[in-house]
């Protein structure tokens, strides 16, 4: 029988992946502005969400680690930066029409955790972690081909979203404080950055509607809301049950791109996601039964 505990754990889990992926949604709606100015606005709005979330949960002491640490510090600013290009791919990536490269880079994300594994940590490559490298490569193979370009996109939100898990690591802060971070630094350029493209015709600040001025407003709840739900499942849930879960966000922006924007989907590309699908599913089998199995040096142990 399910803990209560973990019960809400894994609807908190659930409900925080399933907000990521109607975030595509979300920004479609935004389509007729500039990427680059839609992110220089989301992380100024993700900024002062944060400031009231420390303040509330009174988390403004935990951010005193940083000070006077620079190799910390730059930590943080790397993966802050790291940041900025995956939501800067992605948004770019709505709004440009290219629904399904963002799905595809989600996909290609946990098998990029394992090449960082191997070229960073110099973990020996299983074979189930094997298999997944091979159908990766060909998956971004038959899609090139299919596109008739490389999905630099699609490469770019993996690329980008492993490196930031790898940093993330590092930081000596919970999800929500390593957020507050990140955006603070962030702030100063970010906020330079939407002024000077809000003098351009067709800008938010020259164009939007109400409508379309409260959806920029609300970015930052949007961002941050999520994340928080993502937090509150991680310490509850295992990471065997929440792991899967990362599968949903591709897999909305999948059926969104399809079947609610109408993205063309060739037979090609059909095939190139199968044989995505198909390493993924050997990766996950291969993560959840490895994580079943005892530890040898537990085996027995009570108490």
């Amino acid at each position: 029988m399910e803990h209560p505990q973990q019960r809400a754990g894994i609807i908190a889990g659930l409900t925080a992946y399933v907000v990521w992926g109607l975030l595509t949604i979300y920004w479609k709606q935004l389509r007729a502005f500039d990427a680059f100015e839609l992110i220089g606005w989301r992380i100024v709005a993700s900024a002062a969400v944060m400031a009231v979330v420390l303040t509330v949960t009174r988390r403004w002491g935990r951010l005193r680690v940083l000070r006077g640490n620079r190799a910390l510090i730059a930590r943080v600013a790397a993966a802050s930066i790291l940041l900025t290009a995956n939501w800067t791919a992605y948004v770019y990536a709505v709004v440009h029409g290219q629904v399904l490269e963002t799905a595809l880079g989600y996909f290609i994300a946990p098998i990029g955790t394992v090449t960082v594994g191997v070229l960073v940590l110099h973990e020996p490559l299983r074979m189930a972690q094997r298999v997944s490298l091979v159908f990766a490569v060909a998956s971004v193979v038959v899609l090139s081909i299919a596109n008739g370009r490389v999905p630099w996109l699609a490469l770019l939100i993996a690329g980008s979203w492993t490196v930031y898990g790898y940093l993330k690591k590092q930081v000596p802060l919970s999800p929500i404080e390593s957020m507050a971070a990140e955006s603070f630094l962030l702030t100063p350029a970010a906020l330079a950055l939407a002024v000077a493209l809000s003098g351009r015709t067709g800008s938010v600040a020259s164009s939007a509607n109400g409508l379309e001025l409260t959806y920029v407003l609300l970015s930052g709840l949007a961002t941050v809301t999520p994340l928080m739900l993502f937090a509150y499942a991680a310490q509850r849930v295992p990471l065997t049950v929440i792991g899967p879960m990362q599968y949903l966000v591709p897999s909305m922006n999948f059926l969104i791109g399809w079947l609610m924007y109408h993205e063309p989907l060739s037979a090609a590309k059909v095939a190139g996601f199968a044989v995505l699908w198909a390493g993924l599913a050997v990766l996950t089998a291969d993560t959840v039964r490895r994580s079943r199995r005892p530890s040898p040096s537990l085996a027995g142990a009570t108490g």
